[in-house]
């Protein structure tokens, strides 16, 4: 399993949690952004930095992904891109997205865009919290646990 970071909206935070979980596994960890980012000075975390544009980095992540590979992203038409090609995709927050959930938050996400567009004030998400911090690291942790266990299996 290869870790793949939407890295232009994902929080610091998130991000040093990510760093400091690659440290301990070993797992390859790819930060795609289209600015330059600073990643730790190790041989299985690196940043890429593509070109500005819309959803550049996103097309890079999917051309990247391969099946068993996780994905942090808070985009959700790029996380059902990620399932289909049998990645996992998991937010900030901890939530995962799956196929039993994915056709759902795409809905959603498309009937509070036509809301905006005529518009409506919705706001945008509640900041980062303690406890959205713990669903992501302990998310993390039980997937990389996961994919560790069925590598040492093979």
């Amino acid at each position: 399993m290869k870790i793949l970071v939407d890295a232009d909206a994902c929080p610091v935070v998130i991000k040093e949690i990510l760093f400091r979980a690659a440290e301990r596994s070993g797992l390859e960890l790819t930060l795609v952004a289209n600015q330059p980012l600073k990643v730790p000075p190790a041989a299985n975390i690196r940043a890429i930095q593509v070109a500005a544009g819309f959803d550049v980095a996103d097309h890079e992540i999917v051309r990247r992904v391969e099946a068993g590979d996780l994905v942090i992203t808070g985009d959700i038409p790029l996380a059902a891109e990620v399932l289909e090609k049998g990645g996992m995709a998991l937010t900030a927050r901890g939530e995962r997205f799956t196929a039993e959930n994915i056709r759902a938050r795409l809905n959603m996400r498309d009937f509070m865009e036509t809301l905006r567009a005529s518009g409506v004030q919705s706001g945008g998400p509640a900041a980062l919290n303690q406890s959205d911090r713990q669903q992501f690291a302990n998310q993390l942790d039980r997937l990389i646990t996961r994919a560790l266990r069925a590598a040492s299996s093979d």
